[in-house]
Protein backbone atom coordinates (compact mmCIF):
# COMPACT_ATOMS: atom_id res chain seq x y z
CA UNK A 1 0.00 0.00 0.00
CA UNK A 2 2.45 2.66 1.19
CA UNK A 3 4.52 1.38 -2.29
CA UNK A 4 1.90 2.17 -4.18
CA UNK A 5 1.17 5.82 -2.82
CA UNK A 6 4.54 6.76 -3.78
CA UNK A 7 4.59 5.63 -6.90
CA UNK A 8 1.41 7.53 -7.28
CA UNK A 9 3.29 10.62 -6.32
CA UNK A 10 6.35 10.24 -8.27
CA UNK A 11 4.29 9.69 -11.28
CA UNK A 12 2.32 13.02 -10.69
CA UNK A 13 5.29 15.47 -9.32
CA UNK A 14 6.63 16.95 -12.15
CA UNK A 15 10.08 18.22 -12.51
CA UNK A 16 11.23 21.85 -11.02
CA UNK A 17 10.78 24.34 -13.66
CA UNK A 18 13.12 26.94 -13.26
CA UNK A 19 12.81 30.40 -14.91
CA UNK A 20 14.36 32.95 -12.77
CA UNK A 21 15.06 36.47 -13.93
CA UNK A 22 18.84 36.86 -12.31
CA UNK A 23 18.52 40.24 -12.56
CA UNK A 24 16.89 41.12 -9.37
CA UNK A 25 15.72 44.81 -10.25
CA UNK A 26 18.17 48.22 -11.97
CA UNK A 27 18.80 51.03 -10.66
CA UNK A 28 19.52 53.72 -13.25
CA UNK A 29 19.38 51.27 -15.87
CA UNK A 30 22.19 49.18 -14.05
CA UNK A 31 21.33 45.59 -13.27
CA UNK A 32 21.60 44.35 -9.76
CA UNK A 33 21.98 40.60 -10.21
CA UNK A 34 20.36 38.03 -7.64
CA UNK A 35 24.19 36.72 -7.47
CA UNK A 36 25.38 39.81 -6.27
CA UNK A 37 22.94 39.78 -3.36
CA UNK A 38 24.11 36.48 -2.43
CA UNK A 39 27.40 36.59 -2.88
CA UNK A 40 27.18 39.73 -0.64
CA UNK A 41 24.64 38.01 2.01
CA UNK A 42 27.10 34.92 2.37
CA UNK A 43 30.21 37.67 2.71
CA UNK A 44 28.45 40.03 5.72
CA UNK A 45 27.17 36.51 7.22
CA UNK A 46 30.42 35.06 7.36
CA UNK A 47 32.13 38.02 8.47
CA UNK A 48 29.29 38.83 11.55
CA UNK A 49 30.43 34.98 12.27
CA UNK A 50 34.19 36.18 12.20
CA UNK A 51 33.62 38.88 14.12
CA UNK A 52 32.48 37.07 17.35
CA UNK A 53 35.74 34.42 16.34
CA UNK A 54 38.09 36.95 16.78
CA UNK A 55 36.25 38.49 19.87
CA UNK A 56 36.40 34.67 21.41
CA UNK A 57 40.01 34.67 20.67
CA UNK A 58 41.10 37.92 22.30
CA UNK A 59 42.05 39.48 18.71
CA UNK A 60 42.15 43.02 17.28
CA UNK A 61 39.36 44.27 15.65
CA UNK A 62 41.60 46.11 13.27
CA UNK A 63 43.31 42.95 12.18
CA UNK A 64 39.64 41.55 10.82
CA UNK A 65 39.02 44.22 8.91
CA UNK A 66 42.67 43.84 7.44
CA UNK A 67 41.49 40.16 6.70
CA UNK A 68 38.53 41.09 5.26
CA UNK A 69 39.56 43.52 2.64
CA UNK A 70 42.39 41.23 1.79
CA UNK A 71 40.24 38.07 1.66
CA UNK A 72 37.44 40.09 -0.92
CA UNK A 73 40.67 41.17 -2.88
CA UNK A 74 42.58 37.94 -2.97
CA UNK A 75 39.35 35.61 -3.35
CA UNK A 76 38.47 38.14 -6.52
CA UNK A 77 41.80 38.38 -8.11
CA UNK A 78 42.45 34.28 -8.33
CA UNK A 79 38.66 33.42 -8.98
CA UNK A 80 38.63 35.93 -12.15
CA UNK A 81 42.30 35.11 -13.42
CA UNK A 82 41.59 31.55 -12.61
CA UNK A 83 38.34 31.58 -14.89
CA UNK A 84 40.19 33.57 -17.68
CA UNK A 85 43.08 32.04 -17.96
CA UNK A 86 42.21 28.39 -17.92
CA UNK A 87 38.60 28.26 -19.36
CA UNK A 88 38.64 31.21 -21.32
CA UNK A 89 41.96 32.11 -22.18
CA UNK A 90 41.67 32.98 -26.01
CA UNK A 91 39.17 34.78 -25.42
CA UNK A 92 40.25 37.06 -22.77
CA UNK A 93 43.55 37.41 -24.04
CA UNK A 94 42.12 39.67 -27.23
CA UNK A 95 39.31 41.36 -24.80
CA UNK A 96 41.46 41.76 -21.50
CA UNK A 97 40.08 44.64 -20.18
CA UNK A 98 37.09 42.39 -19.67
CA UNK A 99 38.76 40.21 -16.95
CA UNK A 100 39.15 42.96 -14.72
CA UNK A 101 35.93 45.38 -15.46
CA UNK A 102 32.47 43.82 -15.71
CA UNK A 103 31.76 44.68 -19.01
CA UNK A 104 31.50 43.40 -22.63
CA UNK A 105 32.59 44.63 -25.76
CA UNK A 106 30.28 43.88 -28.64
CA UNK A 107 31.49 43.20 -32.44
CA UNK A 108 30.43 46.54 -33.23
CA UNK A 109 32.45 48.67 -30.75
CA UNK A 110 29.51 49.21 -27.91
CA UNK A 111 30.22 48.48 -24.31
CA UNK A 112 27.40 47.02 -22.09
CA UNK A 113 27.47 46.20 -18.70
CA UNK A 114 27.56 42.34 -17.92
CA UNK A 115 28.57 41.71 -14.84
CA UNK A 116 31.67 39.12 -14.43
CA UNK A 117 31.68 36.34 -17.10
CA UNK A 118 33.05 33.65 -15.13
CA UNK A 119 35.07 32.68 -11.54
CA UNK A 120 36.85 29.64 -10.91
CA UNK A 121 37.10 28.64 -7.34
CA UNK A 122 40.57 26.93 -7.57
CA UNK A 123 42.02 30.38 -8.66
CA UNK A 124 39.95 31.98 -5.94
CA UNK A 125 41.45 29.77 -3.12
CA UNK A 126 44.84 29.80 -4.40
CA UNK A 127 44.77 33.81 -4.60
CA UNK A 128 42.90 33.85 -1.20
CA UNK A 129 45.88 31.58 0.46
CA UNK A 130 48.41 34.18 -0.72
CA UNK A 131 45.95 36.67 0.41
CA UNK A 132 46.19 35.25 3.85
CA UNK A 133 50.28 34.87 3.68
CA UNK A 134 50.09 39.23 3.12
CA UNK A 135 47.98 40.04 6.20
CA UNK A 136 50.05 37.23 8.38
CA UNK A 137 53.03 39.38 7.53
CA UNK A 138 51.07 42.62 8.18
CA UNK A 139 49.98 41.40 11.32
CA UNK A 140 52.13 39.33 12.94
CA UNK A 141 49.77 36.60 13.16
CA UNK A 142 50.42 32.36 12.65
CA UNK A 143 49.54 31.96 8.69
CA UNK A 144 48.09 28.40 9.22
CA UNK A 145 46.00 29.55 12.24
CA UNK A 146 44.72 32.90 9.81
CA UNK A 147 44.00 30.04 7.07
CA UNK A 148 42.30 27.86 10.11
CA UNK A 149 40.40 31.21 10.99
CA UNK A 150 38.50 31.91 7.94
CA UNK A 151 38.81 28.56 6.36
CA UNK A 152 35.90 28.28 9.29
CA UNK A 153 33.86 29.90 7.45
CA UNK A 154 34.74 29.60 3.31
CA UNK A 155 32.13 27.26 2.77
CA UNK A 156 29.34 29.04 3.77
CA UNK A 157 30.48 32.15 1.90
CA UNK A 158 31.00 29.40 -1.31
CA UNK A 159 27.25 27.75 -0.25
CA UNK A 160 25.80 31.62 -1.08
CA UNK A 161 27.75 31.71 -4.11
CA UNK A 162 26.46 27.96 -5.81
CA UNK A 163 22.96 29.59 -4.96
CA UNK A 164 23.78 32.34 -7.28
CA UNK A 165 25.24 30.22 -9.90
CA UNK A 166 21.56 28.12 -9.45
CA UNK A 167 19.92 31.75 -9.75
CA UNK A 168 22.10 32.77 -12.79
CA UNK A 169 21.14 29.06 -14.18
CA UNK A 170 24.97 28.36 -14.86
CA UNK A 171 26.97 25.41 -14.01
CA UNK A 172 23.85 22.87 -14.73
CA UNK A 173 23.93 19.29 -14.80
CA UNK A 174 23.61 16.82 -17.23
CA UNK A 175 20.35 15.26 -18.01
CA UNK A 176 18.35 12.68 -15.59
CA UNK A 177 15.00 11.71 -14.56
CA UNK A 178 14.95 11.93 -11.12
CA UNK A 179 11.67 13.46 -9.33
CA UNK A 180 13.98 16.67 -8.35
CA UNK A 181 15.59 17.69 -11.60
CA UNK A 182 15.66 21.08 -12.67
CA UNK A 183 14.68 22.29 -15.81
CA UNK A 184 16.80 25.08 -16.74
CA UNK A 185 14.35 27.30 -19.28
CA UNK A 186 16.95 29.51 -19.98
CA UNK A 187 18.74 27.15 -21.26
CA UNK A 188 16.62 24.25 -22.32
CA UNK A 189 13.67 21.90 -21.98
CA UNK A 190 15.93 18.87 -20.50
CA UNK A 191 15.52 17.68 -16.91
CA UNK A 192 18.78 17.85 -15.32
CA UNK A 193 20.65 17.37 -12.23
CA UNK A 194 20.54 20.88 -10.08
CA UNK A 195 24.21 20.37 -9.59
CA UNK A 196 24.24 24.20 -8.26
CA UNK A 197 22.30 22.84 -4.96
CA UNK A 198 24.06 19.47 -5.09
CA UNK A 199 27.44 21.76 -4.44
CA UNK A 200 25.31 24.30 -2.06
CA UNK A 201 24.34 22.06 0.36
CA UNK A 202 27.78 19.99 0.18
CA UNK A 203 29.46 23.15 1.13
CA UNK A 204 26.65 24.22 4.23
CA UNK A 205 27.21 20.66 5.18
CA UNK A 206 31.39 21.33 5.63
CA UNK A 207 30.59 25.00 7.19
CA UNK A 208 28.30 23.00 10.26
CA UNK A 209 31.20 20.18 10.35
CA UNK A 210 33.67 23.47 10.89
CA UNK A 211 31.47 25.24 13.16
CA UNK A 212 31.53 21.74 15.26
CA UNK A 213 35.33 21.49 15.30
CA UNK A 214 35.98 25.04 16.13
CA UNK A 215 33.80 24.55 19.00
CA UNK A 216 35.47 21.13 19.92
CA UNK A 217 39.47 22.34 19.09
CA UNK A 218 38.87 26.15 18.77
CA UNK A 219 42.13 28.02 17.13
CA UNK A 220 44.91 27.17 19.01
CA UNK A 221 45.74 23.02 18.85
CA UNK A 222 45.42 20.73 16.30
CA UNK A 223 46.38 24.12 13.65
CA UNK A 224 45.53 22.84 9.99
CA UNK A 225 42.89 21.04 10.52
CA UNK A 226 40.08 23.30 9.78
CA UNK A 227 42.07 24.48 7.03
CA UNK A 228 42.37 20.67 6.22
CA UNK A 229 38.49 19.60 6.57
CA UNK A 230 37.50 22.33 4.25
CA UNK A 231 39.95 21.71 1.55
CA UNK A 232 39.05 17.66 2.03
CA UNK A 233 34.80 17.75 2.12
CA UNK A 234 34.79 20.81 -0.43
CA UNK A 235 37.04 19.59 -3.09
CA UNK A 236 35.52 15.52 -2.33
CA UNK A 237 32.33 16.87 -3.36
CA UNK A 238 33.56 19.11 -6.02
CA UNK A 239 35.12 16.00 -7.86
CA UNK A 240 31.92 13.87 -7.36
CA UNK A 241 29.68 16.14 -7.90
CA UNK A 242 31.27 17.40 -11.52
CA UNK A 243 30.63 13.49 -12.85
CA UNK A 244 27.24 14.70 -13.35
CA UNK A 245 27.48 17.87 -14.26
CA UNK A 246 27.85 19.43 -18.14
CA UNK A 247 31.26 19.85 -19.37
CA UNK A 248 31.31 23.98 -19.03
CA UNK A 249 34.13 24.02 -22.08
CA UNK A 250 34.55 22.25 -24.99
CA UNK A 251 38.25 21.01 -24.55
CA UNK A 252 36.81 19.13 -21.41
CA UNK A 253 34.99 16.57 -23.64
CA UNK A 254 37.95 14.99 -24.85
CA UNK A 255 39.53 14.44 -21.39
CA UNK A 256 38.76 11.77 -18.90
CA UNK A 257 38.96 14.53 -15.38
CA UNK A 258 37.18 17.87 -16.27
CA UNK A 259 39.74 20.38 -15.11
CA UNK A 260 37.86 21.25 -12.15
CA UNK A 261 38.17 17.12 -11.18
CA UNK A 262 41.78 17.74 -11.93
CA UNK A 263 42.72 21.06 -9.83
CA UNK A 264 40.85 19.13 -7.15
CA UNK A 265 43.17 16.46 -6.71
CA UNK A 266 45.50 18.20 -5.17
CA UNK A 267 43.68 20.60 -3.10
CA UNK A 268 42.29 16.90 -1.62
CA UNK A 269 45.74 15.76 -1.15
CA UNK A 270 47.08 18.95 0.76
CA UNK A 271 43.93 18.52 2.89
CA UNK A 272 44.71 14.99 4.27
CA UNK A 273 47.92 16.47 5.14
CA UNK A 274 46.89 19.00 6.96
CA UNK A 275 44.68 17.00 8.69
CA UNK A 276 47.34 14.39 9.63
CA UNK A 277 49.70 16.93 10.45
CA UNK A 278 47.48 18.80 12.61
CA UNK A 279 45.63 16.01 14.80
CA UNK A 280 49.00 14.70 15.39
CA UNK A 281 50.57 18.57 16.31
CA UNK A 282 47.72 18.51 18.63
CA UNK A 283 48.50 15.39 20.22
CA UNK A 284 51.82 15.85 21.23
CA UNK A 285 50.33 19.50 22.62
CA UNK A 286 48.13 17.70 24.69
CA UNK A 287 50.76 15.36 26.35
CA UNK A 288 53.66 18.52 26.87
CA UNK A 289 51.17 20.45 28.96
CA UNK A 290 49.86 17.03 30.94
Amino acid sequence: MDQRILNVFLSVMKYIEWNIDPVAFRVGGIPVMYYSLLLIAGTVLSVWILKRVYKENGMPWEHLQILVMLSIAGLFLGARLGHCLVYEYEYYFAHPLEILFPIRVKTDGTVIFSGYQGMASHGGLVGWIIAMVIYSRITGEKVLRTLDTIALVLPLAAGFIRLGNLANSEMIGIETDVPWAFVFERVDLVPRHPAQVYEALAYFFTFGVNLLLYRRIGLERYRGVLLGNTLVLVFVARFLIEFIKERQVPFEDQMNLDVGQVLSIPFILLGIFLLLRGMKGGKNMTQRFR
